[in-house]
């Protein structure tokens, strides 16, 4: 059994948590009170086991409290971007189905903007009509609800629709809030992560690795230090100040720390790190050689998805023999398969298939579920990739050409979806292009119904259009135009053949 509830009893002054920058640590013991509160509030509130509740904020220890009073009280907790407009929010509150949010006092105007009937809840401030959680919660018991039933996380990530999609899978079978679960053995098994962990959790918490994989550290009696905004330089500050042993990345991060100077990446002392894994996006090879150069052999990347439909992983030297992989198969059995579902031969490319994994749905969307299988119950996240002879998978398209900047998915319908409205343009295809430091940017490729009026200017205002429906992420980098897009004449989309343009040779043109 483990659990922090279960750490509170055997090791009650031990830190559970440590922010980064301030120092502010909160004991095993206090975390267990402050969950238990936010399970008593939660109840009190008429939620019961598989109702649904939203969080929408920044990194801060509250984060904490209610993801695991929401998983004392057996709810599903949908962590919400930070990043996020109005509508998109709204969006998610009605699909999730959620029953009450809480929000930082500065992300609640656009949650209050999304216009959704429900409970809300304002942590660090006041808004109208919201209910202050601080005084709320404290005026709950901190002991244990009497019916404590395990809970899980119900993540969005986008859809081929550009729509987002809540990955639900069914509560644990076994209620016990202190149950194993199978992120809890991999955490042990791969990293040995356990008791001695000093985890550093550098991103943002409502992403699928860095809520999971630090709610298991404190699962396993770990301490978690959370950044609350990565800063490269202070990342390195933390490793020393705390003598972080264990650790988790994006690709983005390595990029930015590998851009400091050398008088100040030899200013600080890494020796105390043993692990540091990295996932969300793809890794490109220089970089990765660089950060093995520079940490040491401490490098563990995994490849996965928010469905949890299974896992490779990798070791610093694994990979360096084997350059490029995401590492083999350590939950479910890997397949490549072709568009018939069949198997296919080392070396070959195809769509990226686990069996035997974890069971997953994508909520209020049966076909895409349906679509996410073949006829022998596979699973797949659409992306294609082959496999070595020795079953080491290699990651060579991306499932829609979604693009990754900054360990972000983007799926571009989204962002044309909003294009294609605009009175001027005429056609739209969004792209991935080539970026430095965020693996990717996006661009918009603008059919103009006037050539004439392409140029700067309208660039400018189709900017601003996306920026007031879409966040920050997903508003076009770069825009450039062109006479025609290339489509065949049933109207599908060449997208690659924009998608090399921009890979062969870079640049903003109009063509």
């Amino acid at each position: 059994m483990s659990h922090p509830s279960v750490h509170a009893r055997t090791d009650p002054a031990k830190p559970a948590l440590i922010v980064a920058e301030t120092g502010e640590a909160i004991s095993f013991a206090e975390l267990d009170h402050r969950s238990n509160r936010a399970a008593q509030l939660f109840r009190a509130r008429g939620l019961k086991a598989g109702d649904t509740i939203a969080l929408c904020l920044e990194n801060t220890p509250e984060f904490y409290d209610i993801a695991w009073g929401a998983q004392r009280a057996g709810l599903f907790f949908v962590c919400i971007s930070t990043k996020l407009t109005a509508p998109e929010i709204d969006y998610i509150l009605r699909d999730s189905g959620a029953a009450l949010v809480v929000a930082s006092a500065s992300l609640g105007a656009a949650v209050s903007a999304a216009g959704v009937d429900i409970a809300r809840f304002v942590i660090g401030g006041a808004l109208a009509g919201w209910e202050a959680w601080e005084p709320a919660v404290a005026a709950m018991p901190d002991t244990p609800i009497a019916d404590e039933r395990a809970g899980i996380d119900m993540l969005y990530s986008s859809g081929t629709t550009g729509r987002p999609k809540g990955v639900r899978v069914a509560l644990p079978e076994d209620p016990d809030i202190a149950g194993a679960t199978v992120l809890e053995m991999l955490a042990r098994g791969l990293y040995g992560l356990g008791p001695d962990s000093l985890y550093l959790s550098p991103a943002p918490l409502y992403h699928a690795a860095p809520l999971r994989w630090s709610m298991t550290v404190q699962r396993l009696g770990g301490t978690v230090v959370m950044m609350e905004h990565f800063d490269p330089e202070r990342a390195l500050a933390a490793i020393e100040r705390y003598h972080i042993n264990a650790s988790q990345w994006v690709p983005t991060h390595f990029v930015r720390m590998l851009k400091l100077d050398d008088a100040t990446r030899a200013r600080y002392d890494l020796s105390s790190l043993r692990v540091a894994i990295h996932a969300a996006a793809p890794c490109p090879v220089p970089v990765k050689e660089a950060m093995i150069a520079w940490w040491g052999p401490v490098l563990y990347e995994y490849y996965a998805g928010s469905e949890g439909n299974g896992l490779t992983t990798i070791a610093s030297p694994e990979w360096l023999t084997h350059k490029g992989s995401v590492g083999k198969a350590a939950y479910g059995v890997l397949h490549i398969c072709d568009e018939h579902g069949e198997d296919l031969p080392p070396g070959a490319e195809g769509l990226v298939y686990f069996e035997g994994g974890g069971a997953f749905e994508y909520h209020n969307d049966p076909a895409k579920t349906a679509e996410a299988r073949n006829a022998r119950g596979w699973s797949t996240l659409g992306d294609i990739g082959r496999m070595d002879a020795d079953g080491y998978l290699y990651l060579t398209d991306r499932k829609s050409f979604m693009i990754i900047s900054g360990g972000v998915n983007i799926y571009p319908q989204e962002i044309e979806n909003r294009l294609i409205t605009h009175p001027r343009v005429a056609d739209v295809a969004v792209i991935g292009g080539p970026c430095p430091e965020m693996g990717e940017r996006v661009v918009a490729v603008v059919q103009p119904v006037d050539m004439a009026e392409a140029g700067e200017a309208l660039a400018a205002e189709l900017t601003a259009w996306c920026r007031a429906e879409l966040s920050g992420v997903k508003t076009p980098r770069q825009i450039d135009f062109a006479a025609e897009l290339p489509r065949h004449a049933t109207g599908k989309l060449y997208k690659r053949l924009l998608r090399d343009r921009y890979w062969g040779e870079t640049g903003s043109k109009i063509v």
